[in-house]
């Protein structure tokens, strides 16, 4: 976005470049310059003939600077057969007025004009700087470990495997999992999240954040075009590629809009000399011509994609990414959400939650034989229950072996333990209490020596912000929230109890989940969006009206397939882009609303001869500043 134009695609371009260029106020200047000095001499000088001529070539000079590109623009859209653009009007309107000797006039329309241009190409910029400044975060080196020593190289010669250090105060220059034992890190142009992140060895660290306390190592698992952070800028960059349908409209409108002015200006110049006896032409063509500068759709064109610039910014400030400004229109009218349970509302982690021991033998024994088995498996809950503390010490296992869908058997400290589920002791013939039968939760039992030694069940946390999440989206008026997951039924139902969610389904499949979608979207009056972090999410994902995804942990193709990216990883935020959406909504139908009901009673005024083209230019510049300033204030607003 750094380096591109803002075009606004309705026949005719605003070049809203984003450069820091201070020559564009150059002509204003001089047009103002010589104005302001044109106006003087001439309360000073008396009139005649050679004064007057003077006093011409004095405006006309003034007006040049400001009009020239305006006249160029009108000639370039005339040659691709783009006649009623807004420069067109602009130039008939103040070439009208120095025809009928309104000079300073004349010269007014076209500076303020350049002016509110001016405003106006400032503001866009501003807003492409607030995302582009939150966003592009990209260091340009890397510390890689080559020859047995680090050695700073370009980020985007770093191959994936490759180990690259990265200094106190310095910033993550590509994707990652920790190699140190532990980091500190600020990532809140990446997630928003203001709190640093504390990390451990193993968990993944994203470009673009900074590192606070020690120096770190860091694995790369990403190639530099392919970091969090170059995807999220090249999303933030395509993101108004995707007009929104009041965008679109308006646009549409502006196309009939204006021929129609024309033919009015036209009208009011020359049906009059039919009907008024007292006809006069300069009379009528002024009025004309009022009505021509009033009528131009400036301030309505650029305030409406300035408004989704804001709410773009404003999104990314807060760690949510639409990948176009159509999909914050939908997301105001979803009335159905579909969410996925791991990784959506839980934290995807599993921990150990309850240990059960069926007879007289301590905990640290009982996990210690239990561990024991435990390192030896790479099966993710093992994984998990390998995070547990415990003060007993940790053997090695022997003769083990993995059964298939059951668990784990092995020799520790010379007993035959057993880890699994209840297939496994039923095969080896170990009788276990019937309250394993009820448990919901995910469990692993042991068994030593052939005997049932008791249980560890091991879940899945909700996240700090799911309950107020749900809370918060049914008072959005989301009342219909419809819970599908991969997990096991009972877990699911379990979840969405704590949740108060009545519609829950559980065991799916992806096509399942993506049948159930489909199901939904029988019924028309459903809008439905659908938040999951998976690849097993991606076909729902695709088709759901809205698809959102978890962009922290998330998967690639989830992340790909999505129509907006949580970057926190926090479902609580679904209701702040909801807010930022609807704001910004809001700003746009104001200033809507605004530029329409000014322009309507002024080109009233101005068709019966009581509106002069001072109060025309006043009333067209004023508009497009409050359209300005309204649209701007989204990026102000604390969400």
């Amino acid at each position: 976005m750094s380096t591109e134009e803002h075009n606004v695609d309705d026949g005719h371009d605003h070049n809203h470049e984003h450069n820091h260029d201070k020559s564009g106020y150059l002509p204003a200047i001089i047009s103002l310059a010589l104005l302001l000095s044109g106006l003087t001499l001439e309360f000073i000088l008396k009139s005649d003939f050679f004064v007057d001529w003077i006093l011409i070539g004095w405006y006309v000079a003034a007006y040049l600077p400001v009009a020239l590109p305006v006249i160029k623009e009108t000639l370039v859209a005339l040659r691709k057969g783009d006649i009623f653009t807004e420069f067109f009007l602009m130039s008939i309107a103040t070439i009208g007025a120095m025809f009928i000797e309104q000079y300073p006039e004349g010269v007014a329309v076209m500076l303020f004009y350049a002016v509110g241009e001016l405003f106006q190409n400032a503001a866009v910029n501003r807003a492409k700087e607030n995302i582009t400044a939150l966003l592009d975060v990209r260091p340009k080196t890397a510390h890689i470990w080559q020859g047995n020593q680090y050695q700073t190289v370009d980020p985007e010669k770093v191959e994936v495997g490759d180990k690259i250090q990265i200094k106190v105060g310095e910033k993550v220059p590509l994707d990652g999992k920790l190699i140190s034992n532990k980091a500190s890190l600020n990532a809140a142009a990446i997630t928003g999240e203001s709190k640093p992140q504390s990390l451990l060895k193993g968990e993944n660290v994203l470009a673009g954040s900074i590192n606070l306390e020690s120096v770190i190592e860091v694995e790369v698992d990403k190639l530099y075009n392919d970091s969090s952070v170059a995807k999220i800028l090249n999303l933030v960059q395509n993101a108004t590629a995707k007009k929104a349908k009041t965008e679109l409209l308006i646009r549409r409108l502006a196309k009939i809009y204006t021929p129609i002015v024309v033919y009015l200006a036209i009208a009011i110049c020359v049906v009059p000399y039919f009907f008024v006896e007292s006809y006069q032409f300069q009379d009528w063509l002024c009025r004309a011509l009022v009505f021509l500068v009033i009528s131009c759709p400036c301030a309505l064109v650029i305030s409406i994609p300035l408004g989704y610039f804001g709410g773009l910014g404003a999104a990314s400030k807060n760690g949510i990414l639409f990948k176009g400004a159509t999909y914050m229109d939908t997301l105001i009218q979803v009335n159905t959400l579909v969410m996925d349970k791991t990784g959506t509302v839980t934290k995807g982690t599993f921990t150990v939650k309850e240990i059960s021991i069926s007879n007289q033998m301590p905990e640290d024994e009982f996990m210690s034989y239990f561990l024991s088995l435990e390192k030896t498996s790479t099966h993710p809950i093992a994984k998990a229950i390998m995070q547990y503390e415990h003060s007993g010490g940790i053997s090695d296992a022997i003769d083990v072996e993995e059964i298939a869908g059951k668990g784990l058997k092995g020799s520790v400290q010379g007993k035959t333990v057993l880890a699994g589920n209840k297939k496994l002791l039923d095969q080896f013939n170990v009788s276990m209490p019937d309250e394993i039968s009820y448990i919901v939760d995910s469990i692993v039992i042991v068994a030593i020596d052939g005997q049932y030694a008791g249980y560890v069940t091991i879940s899945d946390e909700l996240k700090e912000d799911a309950n107020q999440t749900i809370s918060a989206i049914r008072s959005l008026g989301i009342n219909e929230i419809v819970m599908l997951s991969g997990d096991k039924d009972s877990i699911t139902q379990k979840v969405a109890k704590e949740l108060s969610i009545s519609q829950a389904r559980g065991g799916l499949l992806p096509e399942d989940k993506l049948n159930h979608v489909e199901e939904l979207k029988q019924d028309p009056t459903k809008i439905i969006a659908f938040m999951g972090d998976g690849i097993n999410d991606a076909p729902v994902l695709a088709t759901s009206h809205l698809g959102i995804a978890m962009g922290a942990n998330g998967s690639d193709v989830a992340i790909e397939t999505a129509d907006m990216i949580i970057q926190t990883d926090q479902p609580s935020k679904f209701v702040t882009g909801f807010n930022i959406s609807k704001s910004t909504q809001q700003v746009i139908w104001q200033n809507i609303i605004l530029a329409f009901g000014v322009k309507v009673i002024v080109l009233i005024l101005g068709a019966a001869g009581m509106a002069t083209l001072w109060q025309a230019v006043f009333a067209d510049v004023g508009v497009a500043l409050l359209a300005i300033l309204n649209a701007v204030r989204l990026q102000k607003m604390n969400w």
